[in-house]
């Protein structure tokens, strides 16, 4: 083989390539070596002349592997007792190729794409079936993830949706998948739950916001969010401590549309004085400006969605700008939407809720290991050449946490006691 490879005829993976045959050779070795294990004696060895077991030639089986099909002559023993570790009864595919499977399917490819692509590079067929079994495998760590218990105290919680298609009957439509990340007393954030619904309505966060009670939250300090109807009466059911803090951002999005491309500079200046300032009198005194400026009375629709939210707003202005930075928008989770629905926008639609969910679990975790391993090459680096994407949720909090968090336990000392490092 190695002749050949130098003349340019031997493939590396696939069928009769170099990889599948030392494998081939590698494995049925050591199942070679089981069996004289199991029965005592080498092959060939005088000493087993008259025992109650002996060899009794192989059963032929095909594997599927990172590198392609691997044909397998498994050892057999006349007693049928010889059990192989190394490819067990029944085994069809090698370690490595179901996470080569999950990480695909978690990358954003269908089960068909996966089962193409897999035909293509390797010519190994694995079945619509097989591969779905292997994606199917992880809902048990889901379902576990989902209900795993979680701190009693979470300064921060962010409560956002993303639109996922799913298959309901003979008809697919548009379902929300609800995800909460939480930000702990160390400052590290954790998505803390996926929820998928027919809609983003305020009575399903109610039921969301009851199971995180039931895992174990008993107190959060702000909770950000958008401006969906009755979504903060719902938060404040759950925790009537809660300050629900509405983004920012989100209003400033909402108000401008209403506002043309030509005037939205000058309009959003007039806001930042608004949200910048340093108590509520000073805020309400910078919002009546606005309201009675050219801007104010040429954009009433826009003025409204500020007056309509301000009792949501103003909890905001009680904070300190370290805290203020950190919850001022929801940004944390949807920089995390944002990945997710790149991921899923090659689907046509899920077949479930639990598919929809699983997928989105999946895509976490392949996010946050695509980012660690950029992170890895720029340990030691100085700061300025690296390039490393920073943690998306889960990890080490960051110093401007750190330091929000030192505020709120000198605001909420009752409450924060003993949790803040």
């Amino acid at each position: 083989m190695i002749a050949q490879a130098g003349q340019g005829g031997v493939a590396l993976t696939g069928e009769g390539g170099f990889l599948p045959e030392l494998i081939r050779r590698v494995l049925e070795r050591g199942m070679a070596a089981e069996l004289d294990d199991h029965l005592g004696y080498e092959k060939g060895d005088p000493a087993g002349r008259g025992t109650a077991n002996s060899r009794n030639g192989s059963t032929l089986k095909t594997v599927a592997s990172e590198v392609g099909d691997i044909p397998l002559a498994t050892p057999r023993d006349r007693a049928g007792t010889f059990e192989p570790r190394l490819v067990p009864k029944g085994a069809r595919r090698l370690g490595g190729l179901e996470e080569q499977i999950i990480s695909l399917y978690a990358g954003g490819m269908t089960v068909r794409d996966i089962q193409t692509h897999f035909a293509r590079t390797l010519g190994t067929d694995l079945s619509h079936e097989t591969i779905a079994n292997i994606t199917d495998a992880v809902l048990e760590e889901v379902k576990a993830w989902q209900s795993r218990p979680l701190d009693e105290v979470w300064p921060v919680l962010f409560l956002d949706a993303i639109v996922v298609k799913v298959r309901d009957g003979g008809q697919v439509r548009n379902r929300h998948a609800n995800i909460v990340i939480g930000v702990d007393t160390d400052g590290v954030k954790h998505v803390l739950g996926i929820w998928v619904d027919a809609s983003e309505g305020a009575k399903f966060w109610a039921s969301v916001c009851a199971q995180l009670a039931n895992r174990g939250v008993r107190d959060v300090l702000i909770a950000c969010c958008d401006g969906l109807p009755g979504l903060p009466e719902a938060i404040e059911a759950t925790w009537p401590r809660t300050v629900v803090q509405t983004c920012v951002v989100h209003l400033i999005r909402a108000a401008n549309r209403y506002v043309s491309d030509k005037d939205r500079k000058v309009f959003s200046r007039a806001l930042k004085d608004v949200y910048t300032a340093a108590d509520v009198d000073a805020a309400r005194t910078a919002f009546e400006e606005l309201t009675d400026s050219e801007m104010g009375r040429k954009y009433p629709a826009a003025v409204a969605v500020w007056e309509r939210a301000w009792e949501r707003f103003t909890p905001f202005l009680a904070f300190p700008p370290a805290v203020r930075r950190v919850i001022y928008t929801t940004n944390s989770i949807e920089s995390l939407n944002y990945q997710l629905r790149k991921i899923i926008k090659n689907r046509g639609h899920f077949p479930s809720d639990d598919a929809a969910v699983k997928l989105l679990w999946l895509a976490i975790r392949d996010i946050e290991d695509k980012r660690a391993r950029a992170r890895e090459k720029d340990r030691g680096k100085p700061a300025n050449q690296r390039s490393g994407p920073a943690k998306l949720i889960e990890g080490a909090g960051t110093h401007g946490w750190k330091i929000a968090l030192n505020q709120l336990e000198l605001m909420f000392p009752d409450r924060l006691d003993g949790h803040i490092n």
